[in-house]
Formats: structure tokens, sequence, C-alpha cells
């Protein structure tokens, strides 16, 4: 979209988002606002930057010299909602409906219509997503999203609430766990590190600095003999993970207990079973909640999938894969390769032919005019990825493109190259008449194919034409362009 809407200006789009982008005049060293229709509207009169928060919402800084650097927010036409002023501005990803003003060493709240919600003070900080901790008088005082005090008691830090819950340290040097309206939960006798497994909370002993845990009425689940104790963050969440002495004990909520394993890794996969990594050998095994071996570590690559909602757990070693039901029967026809893994269905290579592969039913169903797919890096899977990419693909005429996962063409076959890179890298390089560009997996072009050569460096490519070097980030880093 930004190659496309650049065409239209005639002036460099360097951002783009929710029907909206930025635009750079290297004329005038300005830069403007533009439009999904290409349309600028607006223009920056100053020498400065435009930062583009959330769709028709934008920062205008002003850089002229000799003079202090001043800021704006500003819709989509220039209207200043927040007007200029020597201030900055604080806005985390996830608020779209407030924003601190920074302005003389005070601090205040904003919408994003330019109403102030807290007034200027000491200090301010977004503590979730509709709390604010305020400093007044050396104490920190707890505010909702509408500027409202809710709690008349001060607090020594500005604490972060998880799930409606803080852990603070109180006047007592007590842990103590307060609700979003500052209202005292538990207090506890022991040192607490972490609640993020509530109603189960680590506690670390002063001395030691070794860790266990306990229920909310302070009963003793685990010692305080623990090197470590880490609670699962994603997923269910229905284990606890203590380690010492290259062990790992696991405490499963369900029943309150412990369940001490000889396994150093473990990682869950479903009906109370765990991947048991060595890293003597680098293979993967399956033990049970007990410690039961049951499948040995001999596996290169162990993962467990959500499809058609059942789940399974898939296997590779070396060239043999299998896909286990819940009774660790197979269900992957044999020969089969497994080419992605997709919430309705898994693609398959079998006899040379590709095919849509039902799990329900055992069906399978021909992509036609497919003759490869790419294969995809195992390493790609993590907690954040739990499936794999769009598939790049060759048809009978040898020109490439990508299909998603249930066989639809989101990439025309119009290439004669596509190369995908490793962890969840959106952007791929294409091929045409010899010459390289870019797009992403929603067929966004985001570099002309002019390009004679490309070189992948880590956070960016770096795109190579007559001598000259032009750069794109990967869009999971900070900055998308240069």
């Amino acid at each position: 979209m930004k190659v496309i809407l650049s065409k239209k200006t005639g002036q460099e789009v360097n951002s783009y988002a929710e029907g909206y982008g930025t635009v750079y005049d290297p004329a005038s060293k300005k830069q403007g606002i533009v439009d999904s229709l290409g349309t600028i509207t607006f223009e920056s009169p100053y020498k400065g930057s435009i930062l583009h928060i959330f769709k028709n919402r934008f920062i205008l800084y002003s850089d002229e010299a000799n003079t202090r650097r001043k800021s704006a927010v500003i819709d989509e036409k220039g209207n200043e909602l927040i007007p200029f002023d020597d201030h900055d501005f604080n806005t985390p990803w996830w608020s779209k409906e407030r924003i601190i003003s920074s302005k003389q060493a005070k601090e205040a709240v904003y919408d994003y219509n330019g109403k102030e919600i807290i007034p200027y003070s000491d200090r301010i900080r977004f503590s979730g997503k509709n709390r604010f901790f305020v400093l007044r008088d050396k104490k920190w005082f707890l505010y909702d999203l509408n500027g409202k005090q809710i709690s008349e008691r001060g607090f020594k830090d500005d604490y972060t609430f998880n799930d409606g819950k803080a852990l603070i340290v109180n006047d007592d040097n007590q842990s103590e766990i307060i609700d979003n309206n500052g209202k005292t939960l538990h207090v506890f006798s022991k040192q607490i590190s972490d609640i993020n497994a509530y109603p189960f909370l680590i506690t670390r002993n002063k001395t030691t600095g070794k860790y266990g845990l306990i229920d909310v009425d302070e009963n003793i689940l685990a010692e305080e003999l623990f090197n470590d104790i880490t609670p699962e963050y994603f997923g269910k969440r229905e284990f606890i993970y203590l380690r010492k002495g290259g062990k790992t004990t696991v405490f499963a909520k369900k029943d309150k207990k412990l369940y001490p394993n000889s396994f150093k890794y473990l990682d869950p996969l479903s009906d109370n079973l765990f991947s048991a990594y060595t890293d003597k050998s680098d293979k993967f095994g399956i033990v049970d909640l007990q410690g039961n071996i049951i499948l040995p570590q001999e596996f290169d690559f162990i993962k467990s999938f959500t499809i058609s909602g059942k789940d399974f757990i898939y296997l590779k070693k070396g060239r043999e894969e299998k896909l286990l039901d819940k009774e660790l029967k197979n269900t992957i026809i044999d020969g089969a390769q497994i080419m992605g893994f997709y919430p309705q269905n898994v693609i398959i290579r079998r006899a040379e032919k590709y095919f849509k592969f039902s799990v329900t039913n055992q069906s399978i169903t021909e992509l036609k005019d497919i003759n490869l797919i790419k294969n995809q890096d195992m390493n790609y899977f993590n907690l954040l990825n739990q499936y794999s990419k769009p598939l790049v693909c060759k048809n009978n005429a040898n020109f490439y493109g990508i299909l998603d996962g249930k066989g639809t063409e989101i990439v025309p076959f119009e290439y004669e190259d596509i190369i995908a890179f490793e962890n969840a890298e959106n952007e791929v390089v294409v091929k045409k008449e010899g010459k390289y560009g870019v797009l992403n997996f929603q067929n966004e072009p985001l570099k002309e194919i002019i390009y004679d050569s490309y070189l992948w460096q880590k956070e960016a490519l770096r795109l190579d034409k007559n001598k000259k070097s032009d750069f794109i980030y990967f869009s999971r880093f900070k900055n998308n362009s240069l």
C-alpha cells in the first residue's frame, strides 16, 4: 500500500495503517498525511515529523531551528485536538482512548479529542487498560479512565494490574494483593514474587533466594527450596513448573498436587502429557504427569496442535512423521508429509501431489495445478505462532504464488520465485523478469520489483540497484521502513 500511495502522490509514503499514512516531501523536507485514496489530507507547515498513533490520530512535531521542539495531537486534516506546546506524549500501543502529556516536569491525561481527563500532576503512569497511578505529595493515587480518583489510599509505587489485581508492597513492607479499586484482597507474611498463577502464588525466601509455592490462605504447597518457579502464561495455564538440580517438578492446579519429574525441560502437550527435551542429544520424547516415559527421547520435533476443535500431537523423526490423536493413534495417511498445520485441516504431500487433509473424516482434497510447496522451518512455531504460515507454492506453469491454509490463492501465481523468511516475518521477496521486490502475505506491494539483488539482514531486507541500496524493516520490529 505504501508503494501504491507513493506512486499516486509522487511523495514517499513511509507508513500506512487503518486507512491513513504519512508522506514525506524531500524537496521541502516536510511531512503530511495521506488517505487510502491517495489524497493528501494535510501538509505540515513545519520542519518536523508526524507520528501515526492509530487510524485518524497523529502527533505533529515542530523542529524549527533555534526553538524548542513542540508537538500537538491532530486529526487527519491537521486540526489540533491537543494544541501545540512544548509537551511530549506517552502513547502505549493498547490505548486508543487516553494519552499522557508531559510538560514542564508535570504530566496530564487527555482523551483523543483534546479533553483534559486528569490535570497536570507530578507524574502519571498507565497501570493497566483502565487505570492510572497519579503521583501527588510523594504518594501514588489510583484513578480510573474517566479521571475519577477511586481510592483515598496512597501507594508507595505505581503498580501494574493484571486480570484486575496488582501485587504491591504495603507500608508494613508486606506483600499485598489489591483489586483495581485499590481494595485489599490478601496480605501475606511471606514475600510474594509472582501472582500470575493466582490463586497460587510464588514466594521467595529473603535469606536463601529460593522459591516456593502457596495458595491465598498461605497454605504451603511447595517449600522454598527451588531455584526457579515458572507459571504458564499462555494456553490452558494448567501447570506451574518448579526447578532445582536440573530437574522439573510439575504442580497441577486442578488437583493441587506436586509431580516430581526426572526431566529438565518440559512443555505441555495435551491430556496431561508433556514434551520432554534433552540438550545432550537435542531430542524430544513424551512423558506423562507422573514422569512415565510414553515415547522415548528420539524425536527431532514434537508439538501439539488444535485442529477442527480436537487436540493432536505431531512428531517428526528424520523423514518419519506422525499426527497422534488423544488415544495416541496415528491419524495421518501412510507415506504423507505434512506441509502445514491450520485450524481446520492440514496440508500434506503424498505421491508427488498436494492435498488438504481433514483430521475429522480422513478425507483428502487435491490442490489442483500445484507441483511444489516450499518447506517451512519448524523453528517458526512458538507460543505466539500456533499455526503455519501461508504456503509458498509453484504451479504447473512454473510460476510461484501463495495459498492460505484452506487452499485459497492469496498471492497470484505470476512470479519466477517467492522467498519467505524464518520466524514470524510477514514480508516476502518476489522475483519477476529477473528483478526483485517485496510484498507481504496480504499481497500488499512494499517495494517495487526493480532491484538486482537482495540480502536478508535479520531485522531488515537490503535491496540493491545500480550500486545503491534501499532498506525495509520487517514489520515485527519497531520501525517498518528506512
